[in-house]
């Protein structure tokens, strides 16, 4: 019986085999490191909002708290965003007549909120709650980066599973005391910086974050790490 394919074929057909793996394996890679990348992420970006509102001049220069206006954030899951009044606390008073700040004005005048454009967030599917990371000694910077020096507010961070996960899994490499959760330039204890608590100097952030991770009860890393605890 004649052969009815030529040998050419066989090579051919390998080149196609592996080829066809390589294109599929190329093709999960990009859209993975896609997933990783601030175009997808948006980290780094800075959106447009209504108001061109400095971290850097309210936290960094003026030393107002965090929770001046991100009232909820101890207590619910939410940070909350502050209402036009909160603004006008202020600006009824000083920098009143700045064109920049008319918007917050108008609002103020006519009741209708500033439409703010979200810069840290998390899918619907996954839930967060601000409150007890705070209470476990979880400092804003951690995840918000150095706010106070942000002049137009970005995302340091993707917050995406991967990342959060990194810091679930080894929670004592980021606990700080919580009084020190609000503090901006909060240093983790070294030699150089040494962290004074409950009267015992920390030098280092194993020491400190283990003891922290039994103070506060944070739970198991088999919990924390649980799909349960995040989707649910």
């Amino acid at each position: 019986m004649a052969q009815i394919f030529h040998r050419s074929t066989n090579t051919i057909s390998r080149f196609t085999i592996v080829g066809t793996f390589l294109f599929v394996g190329v093709l999960l890679w990009f859209f993975i490191q896609m997933q990783r990348s601030a175009y997808y992420s948006q980290v780094g970006v800075r959106p447009n909002q209504p108001v061109p509102f400095s971290h850097a001049h309210h936290v960094g220069d003026d030393g107002i708290d965090c929770r001046y206006c991100h009232t909820s954030v101890e207590v619910s899951g939410f940070a909350g965003i502050p209402p036009t009044k909160t603004c006008m606390n202020c600006h009824s008073q000083i920098w009143s007549n700045a064109p920049m700040l008319e918007p917050v004005r108008q609002s103020f005048r006519s009741g209708n909120s500033l439409v703010w454009q979200r810069v840290n967030a998390v899918p619907d599917y996954v839930y967060f709650d601000h409150s007890i990371h705070l209470s476990k000694g979880v400092g804003c910077a951690s995840c918000h980066g150095p706010v106070d020096r942000m002049p137009l507010m970005y995302a340091q961070n993707t917050l995406q599973m991967e990342w959060c996960l990194n810091c679930h899994r080894s929670p004592e490499k980021y606990l700080r005391p919580r009084d020190q959760v609000f503090n901006m330039r909060y240093e983790q204890p070294s030699v150089r910086y040494p962290v004074v608590f409950e009267g015992k100097t920390y030098t280092d952030q194993p020491t400190l974050g283990a003891y922290l991770k039994a103070k506060y009860h944070v739970r198991s890393v088999q919990d924390i790490t649980s799909c349960s605890t995040c989707h649910r």
